[in-house]
């Protein structure tokens, strides 16, 4: 596509995976931008980032003073790359647990949609090298996801997707106070209430080689709790007076291989 393309990717701590991730991301779409958000990683990530943004003009770096959650890093660096032009933003993990290799799959499928989203479990989709235990954490997550807020989608927690500026634009991110893995519940499910066009793509994601997973118990806390409220808020107000709350009809697409 003719679009401008900008990966936004979230750093803590990533100093061994960040040049080989970016690195497969040229090999595998060479026009793309990157921009590396990095919350004031102790292990000199920001250092490497701002090394790799001086040798090549694709990459870019936008440091933050302290850690302070996926959700904000994403919209920070969502507004920045609206700031600088950018027609579609991508979002990918730094750890390669999202390959490169699958990105141009979702910039395709962007072609009739305004949101797609990598779906681990659509057909065609797969996890690999996960223990038993974080696979049934996952799959029960999205489920109970999908019906708490009645959204038609497959995999509403992955972190993988692609979307177009002008929806990015229209969400109004400023309210969001989704810290962690939630954010991409939170959005996702304001995309289907918006109407928006949205597509779900099968992926292999795959467990990170190097570095600690930011997954905690905290993080699965926050996103159970927010879930269950954001669905107790939908279905209370089908009974209030005056309020239509069912979320706008979504066309909601699955590509299979």
């Amino acid at each position: 596509m003719s679009d401008r393309v900008l990966v936004v990717v979230p750093t803590y701590n990533e100093v061994e995976n960040l040049e080989r991730i970016l690195g497969r991301l040229h090999d595998s779409v060479p026009d793309a931008h990157a921009l590396v958000v990095d919350d004031g990683s102790p292990d000199g990530t920001g250092e490497l980032a701002e090394k790799l943004a001086a040798a090549d003009a694709r990459v870019h770096v936008l440091r933050r003073t302290a850690k302070s959650g996926l959700g904000p890093a994403y919209v920070a660096g969502f507004r920045w790359a609206r700031g600088q032009g950018y027609d579609v933003l991508v979002e990918m993990d730094a750890d390669g647990s999202h390959p490169p290799e699958q990105l141009p799959r979702l910039l395709t499928a962007l072609a009739s949609a305004d949101l797609v989203l990598g779906s681990r479990y659509v057909p065609g989709g797969a996890v690999a090298d996960w223990p038993v235990h974080r696979l049934l954490l996952s799959r029960m997550g999205n489920r109970y996801t999908r019906w708490a807020l009645r959204l038609p989608l497959t995999d509403a927690t992955g972190g993988y997707r692609a979307a177009r500026g002008e929806l990015i634009d229209a969400l109004h991110f400023d309210d969001v106070a989704s810290q962690g893995y939630c954010f991409q519940v939170d959005w996702a499910w304001r995309a289907v209430r918006s109407g928006a066009r949205v597509r779900e793509v099968p992926i292999t994601f795959t467990e990170r080689v190097f570095g600690r997973s930011k997954m905690s118990g905290s993080i699965v806390r926050e996103a159970l709790v927010r879930v269950t409220v954001w669905g107790l808020q939908d279905r209370l107000a089908d009974w209030l007076p005056g309020r239509v709350s069912r979320p706008v009809p979504a066309r909601v697409r699955v590509q299979r291989r």
